[in-house]
């Protein structure tokens, strides 16, 4: 059992934290640290949240117009002191920046600058107030600076990459900003804006006081934006973006209003607490690194995310509603109350996902909520649970240099399926009511999970704290059977469902389970509690013997639910014609296991899929099984059945484009024809559509469909190919799509020597430095049709994983993974992973564990498909 927070502990923590700071913090005669771990370690954290209170930054950015110019800055830093009898070390991790003059109490101080810290000496430092005064170039690292605009992103620990500070989650502060900007820029940050004063040279822009905050949460933006503004209950918001295309904004202003005043409604009635902050506003950011950043005051989107297209899926629409209702949550879960340290990241994000989806079901009535959360969550968590390198929810954290390794599907989509089952326990109003008190017992403060399992328990007769052990503090996921035996009379003598240990430790997964036993015209439920190694279903006694028995029905259920032979057969020939939406999503993704697992062959799952499609009424079941067709298609079949099957596949998908009735339909069955087509008939006819011959009655294509299918053209090689991609970059008219498409040309190339080039180019990390576009590009360079070719990029690839780490945002070295060995399926490509690992037995363990999840793929595919 972990303490309270950070790393294991044993007890006498404050002994052993005093002995480590002793060694870490060798103050010379001088009064000057020598010696000082880089990064923010825990025993760092612990000395300083143990001395520091009350903490106040003054800050001001002098922002020149010319990226190549430094930012100049100064602070005032005001803070209460417990102990000044040792130094105090602030944050700044920098590059290429610098510090140009400290003072103490108005007193000039000569600081040891050492290891990205700036350490006062404690001849500096009084007991009481004190006041910190510097000057400093900012470092660009987390500014995200482009040609007319910069935002900042300080999540995990970046801030100080910045500006200096004590960059830890557990000292919140307040923030007084002054921007110093060009004339024709906005701005827009956590605080209010108080002024702004125009000159012919510049802007000042001054925003008042904040809330406290942790540092990752302090964001401004500024650039030349374009501002939407609107007013709702009462509440005015503000949208900055840079969309050109008239015609968009005013297609999706009004829904963004919207959808953002519903979660902020939703939020204060099930909390009870009014909006915590004191304004409402979001900038939209183009090739934005994540989905959205939840400041506050100043949420940050991906501008595709939220400026739909006309043609959006149902799935967009959604995942537009559910990202608003994800970030808004977090105003409450995780800005209001926020984690102490980042072990316990993953509360703030199974808090905003698990509120998220209650959230958005109100707005869309028509939609399967329950089927929706299960698609959302189920498949994503399985992807990393089933892996070698599955890692628990809660993870443990040294230094928070290594913070952004913890981010993943673990974290936002098995942590809101692990947080339903504890609302199963609990109930739903005693776990509302224990997260009511919990945000108000720590209310602008911080807490860790234990705090939470500790009220919850409360309400529960169940040892919530073992259950937490299991389900939180450990990796991967049961193997669940159900063992029928039969009678004479075949009829069922005893039905009974065993969970085991795929880690051979003897866990037991305490869970609830909805067993489906199912005949060719006709069904039976029933529910079970596996709260130990078995559970016998005496209900099912007597009753003939199924066609199939699927225990993982409600969607609920979490496991490697392991088909038996006669189910995985009948479930096969008969998934399109099971009754529920969901009863056939959850047969969809326990044959997908069994797939993966070599139970299934690929083709004929493949076959299984192109049959249903014409079939299957719900869209999101749509959207699932084209999901699994692409991947099917590309990563488990060999060149030569992928050829064959070719025709009948894209003939398939594009009389659905014909037939579908909806825009949304039409748009899914045709993204997954832009990813599938090999033919020649196809690429023509694709051709024909982005010459803007040949039209979709009722699919409108907009500037990025049309930017995909020139990509999707070379790489295929087609004959003109480099006369459509010239074309292309002469129709975009956004300036940022423009420059993204630039980017990406060289991936596309004809020639292996400027793709080799390129690749070579990506070693630079000033060339990464928009991590969407390296993204994009990364995944053409190893396309399927290429991979032959790409295999050489991996294991450099992966050499250049650490500096990823060091220098990328949290989601990019798992992406980057992702990205690299997405297209292949080669024993090549295994062997090359399966030796860069050998070679290296001290490997970050972090870092090992992503490359065994993204590289689990290419091992299973070795195994399918040679």
């Amino acid at each position: 059992m972990r303490n309270s927070r950070g790393p294991r502990r044993r007890s006498g923590a404050g002994r052993l934290t005093r002995m480590l700071l002793a060694t870490l913090l060798t103050v010379a005669c001088a009064d000057r640290t020598r010696d000082v771990e880089a990064g923010v370690s825990w025993s760092l954290a612990l000395e300083r949240s143990s001395r520091l209170t009350n903490i106040r930054y003054e800050l001001e950015f002098r922002i020149p117009e010319s990226v190549k110019e430094p930012i100049l800055g100064q602070e005032t830093i005001r803070f209460t002191l417990s102990n000044a009898s040792d130094p105090l070390v602030l944050d700044f991790d920098a590059p290429g920046a610098t510090v140009r003059r400290i003072a103490a109490g108005g007193r000039p101080v000569e600081p040891d600058l050492t290891a990205g810290h700036v350490i006062v000496p404690a001849s500096a430092l009084d007991p009481g107030e004190n006041t910190l005064e510097i000057e400093f170039v900012a470092g660009d690292m987390s500014l995200n600076r482009n040609p007319g605009f910069l935002y900042t992103l300080f999540v995990p620990a970046r801030a100080s990459t910045a500006f200096p500070n004590f960059d830890q989650p557990n000292l919140k502060a307040t923030y007084q900003l002054t921007l110093i900007t060009p004339p024709s820029w906005r701005a827009v940050a956590n605080g209010a804006l108080v002024s702004s004063d125009s000159s012919a040279e510049a802007v000042t822009h001054r925003f008042g006081e904040t809330k406290p905050l942790s540092t990752y949460l302090f964001a401004f933006a500024a650039g030349e934006f374009a501002v939407e503004r609107a007013m709702r209950d009462g509440r005015p918001m503000t949208m900055y973006h840079r969309e050109t295309d008239t015609a968009t904004v005013r297609r999706n202003r009004d829904a963004i209003f919207d959808l953002h005043a519903t979660a902020l409604a939703w939020l204060e009635n099930y909390t009870g607490i009014p909006y915590p902050f004191d304004k409402f506003d979001f900038v939209l950011i183009p090739a934005f690194q994540y989905g959205g950043m939840e400041h506050p005051g100043s949420i940050l989107y991906r501008a595709s995310s939220l400026m739909l297209d006309a043609s959006a899926t149902q799935n967009q629409l959604l995942g537009r509603a559910s990202l608003i209702a994800h970030e808004t949550a977090h105003m409450w879960f995780g800005n209001f109350v926020t984690m102490n340290w980042f072990d316990d990241v993953w509360t703030k994000e199974v808090f905003a996902n698990f509120m998220a989806a209650k959230i958005v079901n109100p707005s869309f009535p028509e939609i399967d909520h329950e089927l929706r959360f299960f698609l959302g969550h189920y498949p994503s968590a399985y992807d990393v649970d089933r892996t070698a390198g599955a890692n628990p929810i809660r993870q443990e954290l040294t230094n928070l240099n290594d913070a952004g390794s913890l981010y993943g599907a673990i974290i936002y989509q098995k942590a809101p399926i692990m947080m339903r089952h504890l609302e199963r326990i609990t109930g739903e109003q005693a776990f509302r009511d224990g997260m009511g008190a919990y945000l108000k017992s720590f209310a602008y403060s911080n807490a860790t999970w234990p705090d939470l399992v500790g009220i919850l328990d409360e309400a529960t007769p169940e040892n919530l704290r073992q259950w937490s052990e299991t389900w939180v503090e450990q990796p991967n996921r049961p193997t669940i059977t159900a063992e029928l035996a039969a009678t004479p009379e075949s009829t069922i003598g005893s039905l009974v469902v065993r969970q085991s240990d795929p880690g051979g430790r003897d866990r037991v997964w305490s869970q609830q389970l909805r067993v489906l036993l199912g005949w060719r015209d006709s069904s039976w439920v029933t529910t079970a509690q596996l709260s130990g190694e078995s559970v016998e279903i005496a209900d099912a006694v007597g009753l003939p013997v199924p066609d199939y028995t699927l225990p993982a029905a409600d969607g609920v259920g979490y496991g490697y639910f392991q088909l038996d032979e006669p189910s995985r057969t009948f479930l096969l020939h008969h998934v399109p014609s099971l009754d529920t939406p969901l009863d056939r999503s959850a047969a969809w993704v326990t044959l997908w296991d069994a797939m993966l697992e070599g139970l299934v062959d690929p083709e004929r799952l493949i076959q299984t899929i192109v049959q249903a499609i014409p079939l299957e009424s719900n869209e999101l079941n749509t959207q699932r099984i084209l999901g699994y067709l692409t991947t099917a298609y590309w990563r488990y079949l060999p060149t030569s059945r992928r050829t064959a099957l070719a025709p009948n596949i894209e003939q398939t998908l594009w009389a659905a484009v014909e037939r579908a009735g909806s825009t949304s339909r039409k748009a899914a069955y045709f993204n997954a024809l832009v990813s599938i087509t090999l033919t020649t008939p196809g690429t023509d006819r694709l051709a024909r559509v982005w010459r803007k011959t040949l039209t979709m009655r009722g699919l409108p294509l907009a500037e990025r469909d049309f930017i995909s299918i020139a990509e999707a053209l070379a790489v295929r090689g087609v004959p003109d190919g480099p006369e459509i991609l010239d074309e292309q970059m002469r129709r975009i008219r956004n300036a940022d799509r423009k420059a993204q498409f630039a980017f990406v040309l060289p991936s596309l190339s004809e020639s292996a020597t400027v793709r080799d080039s390129f690749f070579e180019s990506l070693r630079d990390a000033a060339n990464r430095e928009h991590e969407p576009w390296v993204l994009r590009a990364v995944r053409l360079l190893h396309h399927p049709l290429r991979a032959h070719q790409s295999e050489r990029y991996i294991r450099p690839s992966l050499e250049l994983l650490e500096e990823i780490q060091r220098t990328g945002d949290i989601f990019f070295p798992k992406r980057w993974l992702d990205a690299t060995l997405g297209g292949h399926n080669s024993v090549a490509a295994a062997v090359a992973v399966r030796t860069f690992l050998d070679e290296r037995p001290g490997y970050p363990p972090p870092l090992r564990l992503k490359i065994l999840q993204s590289a689990d793929p290419v091992f299973r595919a070795v195994r399918i498909v040679n």
